[in-house]
């Protein structure tokens, strides 16, 4: 079954290498989407693929160096399926 999520990290994470980390870590997932800076110092994720790879990507966020930075998660149902390709860094 496939799954879209929006995630909203709070805390420091921006300027910390954050999103060439959750690149990188996505690389490792079979998941499709982008990650990018929100002008109210937040970043946010989308990320789409089958349910347990998308599962496995959040966790392994939470389990990497980068848990130090966040420290407010939020994790935001898509209804919709997007045409995503990849996984990018989005200016």
């Amino acid at each position: 079954m496939m799954k879209t999520i929006r995630i909203l990290y709070d805390g420091k994470v921006q300027g910390v290498g954050f999103r060439a980390s959750v690149l990188s870590l996505a690389r490792g997932y079979d998941v499709k989407g982008w990650v990018k800076n929100l002008p109210d110092g937040r970043v946010e994720v989308m990320a789409e693929g089958d349910t347990s790879e998308v599962d496995d990507f959040i966790q392994g966020i939470r389990e990497s160096h980068l848990a130090g930075h966040i420290e407010r998660e939020e994790v935001l149902p898509v209804t919709q399926e997007s045409r995503i390709r990849g996984f990018t860094i989005v200016a």
